[in-house]
């Protein structure tokens, strides 16, 4: 599957011959101002939460693109009642067979507000099965013992982690993460964006390393195979 890294936590995953958009904080991110945000394509965006930095530009791709907009009824309902009704509620536990492959939304511990100051649900995250490969993305989360519950009911090929720490799970965590969804390969996220969360990308790469894992940091922009 190619992946294309448009910043912060905002991932476009093609699977069978559609567009999967995670989270989109475009305009907002100094690090993508050369992503021409007219540009992406979207046949659905999943959101893991509400705040601005996962969904600040869901309005003009969606009204653009006419994108299935996938996440918690809270969230889905929010974007409804701005006129954009092509929407898919999910909450945790809950799956659903779309015609890219299967998601499952799952849990995470962090918090949720959309941004106009509306509750947001709980925040969740996502895991995806498809002919083409399997994988978590874990939104923003702390890590937690429900992981393992992912490793356990799922085969899963990588992750999307977040590890920028201060507001998530940092890269340690992500690694223990990693071993509890039984993956070896991670892509890291949230990262760099704000100064609470840069990170020393050498030291994060060599910590993985030393867990024998294979971490890919990709740069804003970025379009790459898994």
């Amino acid at each position: 599957m190619k992946i294309t890294f448009y910043g912060h936590a905002c991932f476009g995953i093609e699977l069978a011959g559609k567009h999967i958009l995670f989270d989109p904080f475009i305009t907002g991110n100094q690090l993508a101002k050369d992503i021409d945000l007219g540009s992406i394509p979207a046949d659905y965006i999943l959101l893991s939460h509400g705040h601005q930095d996962h969904v600040l530009d869901v309005e003009a791709i969606a009204h653009r693109t006419g994108a299935t907009i996938v996440s918690n009824f809270e969230i889905v309902s929010w974007f409804g009642a701005k006129g954009l009704s092509n929407g898919h509620p999910m909450n945790h536990g809950g799956s659903w067979k779309f015609d890219f492959g299967v998601v499952k939304y799952v849990n995470a511990v962090h918090s949720s507000v959309l941004p106009d100051g509306n509750y947001g649900g709980n925040p969740g995250g996502f895991v995806i099965e498809s002919e083409e490969g399997n994988f978590y993305y874990s939104g923003d989360t702390a890590l937690t013992y429900d992981m393992k519950l992912i490793g356990e009911s799922h085969d899963l090929d990588f992750a999307i982690l977040c590890l920028g720490d201060n507001f998530t799970m940092g890269y340690k965590e992500a690694s223990r993460a990693a071993e509890f969804v039984g993956v070896s390969r991670v892509i890291g996220m949230h990262f760099d964006t704000f100064g609470y969360i840069k990170i020393d990308h050498s030291q994060v790469e060599d910590y993985f390393i030393s867990e024998g894992k294979m971490l890919k940091l990709p740069e804003v922009g970025e379009s790459f195979e898994m």
